[in-house]
């Protein structure tokens, strides 16, 4: 997984007068779990955008002011329900012999034979949930769709990997071919009656 680096300042006090200064400052609360302390700190709300406003799952360096590194994963965030300004993030602790769970966005390769025919790719999932440790987890999954017909399925068991533990059931569908209007017949069925020979024309009826 690719990793960010966050240059931030611990924090001693974590009233929430302290917490509503900060915030005015233009920092973002911050605290990380999951180590042998709690770690309070703050950042510059622009020092999260590379984190928050993307599609990617991120590792996270936090470099305090004080020399510490930490290597953590944002867990949660909150939001201002009116400005959408980032009030607050939870992080917890990685290590290198620890697993981690996180949610890794999914995306497909290939083009389906299914969507070549007129159906329609309908996913029921974007992001699968996996267990496994950091340094082996990819930035993505990727799904190979190319011969999913119409009516065919992608199941989390397709894109399973030793590298992780997929944390969905066996039966849980990714993403689906569907009929549509302009659907038509599959290659298979085309290709099955090339081959075939002419039936023989029955002889004239004698006038």
């Amino acid at each position: 997984m690719k990793s960010l680096t966050i240059n931030a300042s611990q924090r001693e006090s974590v009233g929430k007068k302290a917490t509503k200064a900060l915030r005015n400052a233009g920092q973002v609360p911050c605290v990380i779990y999951g180590g042998d302390t709690i770690v309070h700190f703050g950042a510059p709300e622009i020092a999260f955008k590379d984190l928050v406003y993307t599609p990617d799952v991120h590792t996270v360096v936090i470099a305090l002011d004080n020399g510490t590194k930490i290597n953590a994963i944002l867990q949660d965030i909150q939001f201002h329900p009116v400005t959408d300004r980032i009030l607050h993030i939870d992080f917890v602790e990685i290590f290198d012999d620890k697993p981690i769970t996180v949610d890794l966005p999914f995306r497909t390769t290939g083009n389906s034979r299914g969507v070549r025919n007129g159906g329609v790719l309908r996913y029921n999932l974007r992001r699968i949930k996996v267990k496994g440790f950091a340094s082996k987890l990819p930035d993505l999954i990727e799904g190979d769709i190319t011969e999913l017909k119409i009516g065919n399925k992608l199941y989390v068991t397709d894109v399973a990997s030793e590298d992780f533990t997929i944390l969905h059931p066996d039966n849980t569908v990714i993403c689906m071919v569907k009929t549509s209007r302009t659907a038509v017949e599959d290659d298979d069925e085309e290709e099955e009656t090339e081959g075939e020979a002419p039936a023989a024309e029955a002889p004239a009826a004698e006038a």
